[in-house]
């Protein structure tokens, strides 16, 4: 299965009460797909949390035992969750490695709170839900209107219909 573009490569995905249902669950199926290897990453693992939407989500392991020298590639999923988690300084500090270390952090939605927390988005054009396109600009960012937004090793979606340009550029970004 060589011939997957992501064929040797590992994401983590971040997990939380109320997170947006399609925004983990469809970027981890198609990472997958493409040859990847996902890890989900809550503050508990093994702990089922409930989607925004009711779909139940299982933590492979805990946040805080996660490094992202393990990883190629973050993915932030929306809804409440990202408000939450972007309180946890550990949360923080593993996106920041993620940005030192110039791999892509892909967050769609109310995701980018987390990197807006984490403070890595100055200088870097994003995109975002419209509802935090105030929270975007005053932490530096450059808000573009966009489905899609790629810039450095950033990749940033607006709303569940961008899913489809969202896996797009996250699989391009990381197959170049």
């Amino acid at each position: 299965m060589s011939d997957l573009p992501l064929s040797g490569q590992s994401f983590l995905i971040l997990v939380g009460d109320i997170y947006e249902d399609l925004e983990l669950w469809y970027p981890k199926l198609r990472l997958i797909e493409a040859g990847a290897e996902v890890t989900v990453a809550g503050p508990e693992a093994g702990v089922t949390y409930a989607g925004k939407n009711g779909y139940p989500c299982v933590a492979d392991v805990r946040i805080d035992a996660m490094q992202a020298s393990d990883f190629d590639g973050l993915v932030v999923p929306g809804g409440f969750m990202p408000d939450k988690l972007r309180r946890d300084p550990i949360v923080l500090d593993l996106v920041r490695a993620f940005q030192t270390a110039k791999k892509p952090i892909a967050a769609i939605c109310h995701g980018g709170w987390i990197p807006i927390s984490a403070g890595v988005y100055r200088g870097v054009k994003v995109t975002g839900s419209p509802g935090i396109k105030d929270d975007l600009i005053n932490a530096g960012a450059d808000y573009q209107d966009s489905a899609v937004v790629v810039d450095q090793n950033h990749v940033t979606s607006r709303r569940p219909d961008d899913l489809p340009d969202f896996c797009r550029a996250l699989i391009q970004c990381c197959t170049r």
